[in-house]
């Protein structure tokens, strides 16, 4: 069972890595995290890390609040 939670963080990431113009696999890279986990989070599968969130937060340039808002 999928915790919607996790869902709506991974659509979240993949709202605002569309905003900014960044493929799957761009992110991915810049993030330091590989392009099929990457893949993974925006589809609510994983239960992601607080520093795993920091890394994508730091690629994306925002802070992480802007996950939540």
């Amino acid at each position: 069972m999928r915790d919607e939670r996790l869902v709506a963080f991974g659509q979240r990431v993949r709202a605002l890595r569309k905003e900014k113009g960044l493929s799957q696999e761009a992110l991915a890279a810049l993030a330091d995290i590989d392009r099929s986990y990457m893949g993974h989070i925006e589809r609510g599968e994983k239960n992601i890390t607080l520093t795993k969130i920091y890394q994508i937060a730091d690629a994306l340039c925002i802070s992480i609040t802007d996950f939540f808002n």
